[in-house]
């Protein structure tokens, strides 16, 4: 069965920097699809975040490219197996960093954010599986 993927793009200040700290946070880089200004992070089989410089971003839309940190462009939201996994992953971008943002706590869903070194904004979430099925 195919699996459909997604490619983030997210503009960058840093290509470097910013592929040091998501390796730190356990990622790798695909170098098939990496260069000196864009960084392929890969999360999973399905989720890619491609990094790109300022310049390779603006290749692919004549938009202004919003300042991310000021301006929320968009909420990344990853799931996590566990509410120890949210907690070492945002623990894990802190330390690399970034800047924590919200903890959400409502029992059967916990959540934290962090904003990584450009400003975009990821939340780690999980959910109790019990409470989701069925």
């Amino acid at each position: 069965m195919y699996q459909q993927m997604i490619f983030v793009n997210l503009a960058v200040n840093d290509v470097d920097s910013s592929r040091k700290f998501f390796t730190e946070l356990g990622y790798t880089i695909n170098p098939q699809f990496s260069t000196d200004d864009c960084a392929c992070v890969v999360i999973s089989d399905t989720i890619v975040a491609m990094l790109l410089s300022k310049p390779r971003y603006r290749d692919f839309t004549k938009k202004e490219i919003a300042d991310s940190t000021t301006t929320s462009e968009t909420l990344l939201c990853l799931s996590a197996e566990s509410r120890e996994k949210v907690d070492e992953l945002v623990d894990k971008a802190v330390a690399a960093g970034g800047t924590e943002g919200k903890t959400q706590d409502y029992g059967m869903m916990y959540g934290r954010a962090f904003d990584d070194l450009d400003g975009h904004t990821w939340e780690i979430m999980w959910m109790d599986p019990s409470e989701v099925q069925g």
